[in-house]
């Protein structure tokens, strides 16, 4: 199998949820950097003689905008990509990557573990865009009058119309098995696709995938702490105390009329003054904590053990042991430093964070956020709140603060979200979600997990089955082997290859007795 880079695996987990304004930051500045260093990579092995860019095509697709509507002839533009490189025409299987809640790229098709079992099994790879997404959306797309055509229902339906689309374009038949893969959302609609349209695609690896949707997802900040004094991912109890005290000790300064000096020392552009701008604070700085922990080793930004080494050992600039607040000091100028050296200062003004948000121009073809602000409000929820003592951050991160978005930028009533909700996991059935043949990955250190499969329902190869990584983060998975990879991540990609491996059998088995042979 060929050894993947970092940037490869990058490229994955940026498809996959984020939380707040920092981590989106911090998600757009990797890609720009890790895109660089691919392309980078890429031309040294041009340079040699491989030229695995040539093999991938872009192409795209005029899908409907509202597939439940024949009376609605709007259409726009879908955007995907394919490598035939390992294709073994003409009834070699078909691997299909499913784009999230960002753009896709030509990397989609050239790296990854769908990609080294793709190039063992001699499949077409697909990787196709979400709706809303990247540049699969008509210029007046984010008006919130527009907004009513993304939900991950019309995006199920937009891939049975690609699925008949690609079949059309490659003389596809039943003899070509597809195999649907995503990770995070993606990997919830690589679960509902196999559940809602069986006979399009034969089996599913649904990876990190938050299939049931919830208003308050406080338990996204308890794994969080759970897992900052997990000693196997490099954690430790005193990690977690000392975290627990920095945030109460800046929620106490802010609290006691010193939100001057706070601003100061987290290089804040305005002084969280009013309680909007001090929350805004208080996500940002948990959501460095809750990034560090969501992708662990996985090279995003520091380990568990970078933050928890920080955080707790003493200072050598230091007589004494710095106290905590300095510690998460120092963790946001480390944050600030690598990410957003380009900006001068961290921005923490709530309206301004709003503003953007109610911005509908496709100025970049990477925004993301409102749309998927959107999709909390109408289907998911998924609200990292902070409200019990059992989170490790502010009470100030609150659902009332989150639901209150969806009123100001949607015009959606807080009130309605816990039908959205209930709608979506009647629906799609929440975390006994109505699939079989569908494979859900998850790891013990993935806050993500609490809203996934963890338990597969059978020992049967029919049903759903489920691998639970004790010591890996979201979406590890989905990249290709690396050598520093851990035990329990090698063992569950070989279990991964053996599920793919056996629906690929049981797939060449039933056309045989289709066939009568």
């Amino acid at each position: 199998m060929l050894m993947s880079t970092s940037p490869y695996f990058i490229l994955l987990l940026l498809n996959c949820s984020y939380a707040g304004r920092v981590l989106l930051s911090l998600k757009q500045r990797v890609r720009d950097l890790q895109l660089h260093e691919v392309r980078q990579q890429l031309l040294i092995r041009s340079i040699s003689g491989r030229q695995p860019l040539l093999h991938v095509k872009k192409g795209q697709i005029q899908q409907p905008l509202n597939h439940f509507n024949p009376q609605d002839g709007a259409t726009f533009t879908q955007r995907f990509f394919v490598n035939e490189e390992y294709w073994q025409r003409p009834d070699g299987p078909v691997f299909l990557f499913i784009g999230g809640e960002g753009p896709i790229y030509e990397f989609d098709v050239l790296a990854g573990h769908h990609a080294d079992m793709a190039k063992e099994h001699r499949a077409l790879l697909l990787a196709v865009e979400h709706r809303f997404y990247g540049d699969s959306i008509n210029p007046d797309g984010l008006k919130t009058e527009n907004l009513a055509d993304l939900s991950s229902q019309q995006a199920l339906a937009d891939l049975a119309v690609f699925h008949h689309h690609i079949s059309q374009n490659f003389s596809l038949s039943h003899r070509n098995t597809w195999i649907s893969f995503g990770g995070s959302y993606a990997g919830a609609l690589s679960a509902w696709f196999r559940g809602k349209f069986p006979h399009l695609v034969f089996g599913a690896v649904a990876s990190s995938a938050p299939v049931k949707a919830t208003l308050d997802f406080s338990a996204y900040n308890n794994i969080v702490g759970t897992s900052l004094m997990n000693e196997a991912l490099g954690g430790s109890e005193k990690c977690l105390a000392v975290v627990r005290h920095a945030f109460a000790a800046v929620e106490e300064a802010l609290m006691d009329g010193s939100a001057s000096k706070v601003a100061v020392d987290f290089g804040c552009c305005q002084i969280p003054k009013v309680p909007d701008d001090q929350m805004e604070l208080m996500q940002n700085l948990a959501d460095i904590v809750m990034g560090t922990v969501q992708y662990n080793e996985e090279g995003v930004l520091m380990s568990i053990k970078d933050l928890c080494t920080l955080m707790t050992n003493k200072s050598e600039a230091h007589e004494g042991e710095m106290d905590a607040y300095g510690r998460l000091v120092q963790l946001a100028q480390i944050y600030r430093s690598i990410y957003t050296s380009e900006e001068s200062c961290l921005d923490v003004s709530h309206q301004r964070a709003v503003k953007d948000l109610m911005d509908t121009s496709l100025h970049s073809s990477r925004r993301a956020a409102r749309q998927w602000t959107y999709q909390t409000c109408t289907e998911f929820g998924f609200y990292q709140t902070c409200e019990d003592n059992t989170c490790p951050f502010s009470g100030m991160l609150t659902l009332q603060t989150s639901t209150q978005l969806c009123t100001l930028l949607f015009g959606i009533s807080q009130h309605s979200l816990p039908a959205h909700i209930s709608f979506t996991n009647t629906y799609y059935g929440g975390d006994t979600p109505h699939t079989h043949r569908v494979l859900y990955v998850n790891g013990g250190g993935d806050p993500w997990r609490a809203l996934s499969v963890v338990h597969g329902r059978s020992e049967g190869e029919e049903e759903d089955q489920s691998i639970f990584i004790e010591d890996t983060a979201h979406c590890a998975d989905m990249m290709s082997p690396r050598v520093t990879d851990r035990g329990s991540l090698k063992r569950a990609r070989q279990e991964i290859e053996k599920h793919v491996a056996w629906w690929l059998e049981a797939a060449a088995h039933e056309e045989k007795q289709r066939k009568g042979v």
